[in-house]
């Protein structure tokens, strides 16, 4: 198999996938090394696949449902537990973290957590890890893509924040 023959099968492997699949699995998979994966994702990705680098591993885009929404949250880093789990266990699939950035924009952290385990992985990361979160830049105040198979499941998702006070709705509309 040439490069170009391995690139096509990489992408059409990581198109059956619905979880993250690491570089190392798709290097013994393909009989080549990590970096090579890493190099063909890369030129994967300059062709415009739709491919995520998750801290898990790499991703299809195309492989979840339609039902995709920006959610606001706000909350401190004790409440970062109980924001996922209230995702994950209503349903939905935590794509992504975004912050505003004063001097570099969007910021966006891949994230991909769709179940418990996921959440006990990344919330261990963020406990060990000398980084702090990316909501630390903002105040608490971040974005989130949540990916759910239907509207009724985005809608218990919200409710279920806003219920636990994580949901980030600014209800102060005075104009003096």
């Amino acid at each position: 198999m040439n490069a170009s023959q391995r690139r096509q099968a990489i992408k059409e492997y990581l198109a059956t996938q619905q979880q993250p699949v690491s570089a190392t699995a798709l290097a013994g998979r393909f009989g080549v090394s990590r970096q090579i994966v890493v190099g063909d994702i890369a030129l994967l990705r300059a062709a415009g696949e739709q491919l995520d680098a998750t801290p898990r591993g790499y991703l299809y885009q195309n492989n979840f449902s339609t039902c995709v929404h920006l959610v606001a949250c706000c909350h401190t880093d004790l409440q970062l537990t109980d924001e996922i789990y209230t995702i994950v266990d209503n349903g939905g699939i935590l794509e992504d973290v975004i912050v505003e950035h004063p001097l570099y924009g969007e910021l966006t952290g891949k994230l991909h957590i769709s179940n418990r385990y996921e959440a006990d992985e990344f919330i261990t990361r963020a406990n060990t890890q000398k980084g702090a979160l990316l909501s630390a830049l903002t105040g608490g105040i971040h974005l989130h893509t949540v990916r759910c198979a239907n509207e009724e499941i985005y809608m218990r998702i919200v409710n279920a924040l806003r219920c636990k006070h994580i949901l980030y709705e600014n209800t102060s509309l005075s104009t003096e």
